[in-house]
């Protein structure tokens, strides 16, 4: 018999849970001493319980030494770096075929570029900026269909090297996972603001503007220590809808020790058995690359440039990213995955 080892990670969810890890190591050959491990980046032995040894080589890693930073450790079997051979990065073909077909663009019946001028006499009218009340303005795509689908291939790019399986720009309900019927916005603890009527037309909009290839102006790069990240591809106004956060919808009482690293809060209930969270792992958009910002510092506030509201839209929880402020080009995106209750362990992001 070889070396057994067992990591369970509870996972620290999005917003509602608190990090916890149990390792529990059975050697029937090798009589190694953990105590004497020490990390390969920082050569120190403290914060045992963040340090991770690789199931390959025995070399042993601080989460937050690696690069990319990892949040938690991870479910299941790990490799280092050195053990794990990662081949180059490979960009998604930048091919307009290939892209289209990816995302399941639908071909306008009119030239792109007309379309988006008619996108754009339609945010003028009364309905999403001339009351009074503040109301959510549509993401403004760019007007080079070169750059768009540039855009396109770097979330593809990421999408492919995280192994998702399939782009959804929607909420997504698997069978074996939480219904459909489960996302009820009443079961909210304490209610859910409802997403008014024009702010609805707005979503709205925003994914029509997507199904015929006029993304959001986001592109996904890939930074040492970040790992995947968004950076905003022309100037974005303060209060533009960013995007919608998707995936496949599951009972958070599934997910409590799954080790994904995306996942985020859809319904938080009073009953815990209809607490509802998004897993991004398999299907999903963009929002699963936009990072989080260190909340534990001044400096790391400072950064955030979005944020993360549930709207109950037509009786369903829906969770929404929104500029905050007005974002510059080139500028990185991030928001509190925690918002009010800071349980998740951010002191290692950037």
């Amino acid at each position: 018999m070889g070396k057994r080892r067992r990591i369970q990670a509870l996972k620290p969810l999005s917003s509602f849970s608190s990090s916890s890890t149990v390792i529990d190591i059975d050697d029937d050959e090798d009589e190694i001493d953990y105590n004497e491990v020490c990390c390969e980046e920082c050569h120190s032995g403290n914060a045992a319980d963040k340090l991770l040894l690789c199931d390959k080589c025995d070399l042993g890693f601080h989460i937050f030494c690696l690069r990319p930073v990892l949040a938690s450790v991870p479910k299941g079997s790990w490799f280092c770096p050195f053990c794990t051979n990662q081949k180059k990065l490979k960009k998604f073909p930048l091919v307009q075929t290939k892209i289209i077909d990816f995302f399941r663009i639908q071909k306008p019946s009119e030239p792109i570029q007309k379309s988006i001028k008619d996108t754009k006499k339609r945010r003028k009218c009364p309905l999403v900026s001339k009351k009074k009340k503040r109301r959510l303005l549509p993401f403004v795509p760019v007007e080079d269909p070169k750059r768009r689908l540039e855009e396109m291939a770097s979330l593809a790019t990421a999408m492919t090297a995280t192994r998702m399986e399939e782009f959804s720009n929607e909420l997504t309900y698997i069978p074996g996972m939480a219904p459909r019927s489960a996302n009820c916005a009443a079961y909210e603890n304490g209610g859910m603001q409802v997403l008014s009527k024009d702010d609805a037309e707005t979503l709205k909009l925003c994914k029509e503007m997507m199904e015929r290839g006029e993304c959001p102006p986001l592109m996904v790069v890939f930074d040492s220590k970040e790992g995947f990240t968004v950076e905003a591809d022309k100037y974005i106004k303060d209060w533009t809808l960013v995007t919608e956060y998707t995936g496949d919808v599951d009972y958070l009482k599934n997910r409590e020790y799954d080790g994904g690293d995306s996942m985020m809060t859809l319904i938080s209930s009073g009953d815990p058995s209809k607490s509802l969270v998004i897993c991004p792992d398999k299907h999903g958009n963009i929002a699963r690359f936009i990072n989080g910002i260190n909340n534990h510092t001044p400096e790391g506030r400072k950064k955030q440039n979005l944020k993360c509201v549930r709207f109950d839209v037509d009786g369903q929880s829906r969770v929404l990213l929104i500029a905050n402020r007005d974002i510059p080009k080139g500028e990185r995106l991030y928001y509190d995955y925690n918002g009010l209750e800071h349980e998740y362990p951010t002191q290692h992001f950037v």
